[in-house]
């Protein structure tokens, strides 16, 4: 089934997408960034600076440190960390259901595993054997569409 990931890239940097509010919502679980990432199975470094491009991308916040104590400190979500996190996912729910339709219909279209087509695809050679080698190479189209797109005008959007 195809699957819609959200990224906002924020001007005038950072961004916030999937991978970031996974981390905020283990850290909301286990309250503690080191535990948050051991869930996701991310180092702690990696977890760290993620959430400070977070702290640093916004005005406020996502997540603050709690001093030790009893509990050994630990971090935890600001009110501004649980208002991402709901906006992401409100976001992410309504551009879901906006595209539902789409995403089946291209879904739909994707050779599965058995619907492959058992013989390769005929490519056209030239009877005159020129450029032989490169027609041979571009069997599956691919290098064919780069040269396509890098012929295309400047300014002209692909």
């Amino acid at each position: 089934m195809a699957k819609l990931r959200l990224r906002i890239d924020f001007e005038p940097e950072g961004s916030l997408g999937p991978g970031k509010v996974a981390l905020l919502e283990a850290i909301r679980r286990c309250g503690s960034i080191s535990s948050a990432a051991r869930e996701l199975d991310m180092s702690y470094r990696r977890a760290w600076l993620l959430v400070d491009d977070l702290n640093q991308t916004f005005r406020h916040p996502v997540v603050n440190a709690m001093v030790g104590g009893r509990k050994g400190g630990g971090a935890g979500l600001t009110a501004f960390g649980d208002s991402v996190i709901r906006h992401y996912r409100e976001m992410e729910a309504e551009a879901h259901d906006a595209l539902a339709r789409h995403m089946t219909a291209l879904q739909d279209e994707v050779v599965a595993g058995g619907d492959a087509p058992a013989t390769p695809r005929d490519c056209p050679v030239p009877e005159d054997g020129s450029e032989r080698g490169e027609q041979e190479r571009d069997c599956d189209g691919r290098k064919a569409m780069q040269r396509s797109l890098s012929k295309q005008p400047a300014g002209r959007p692909n």
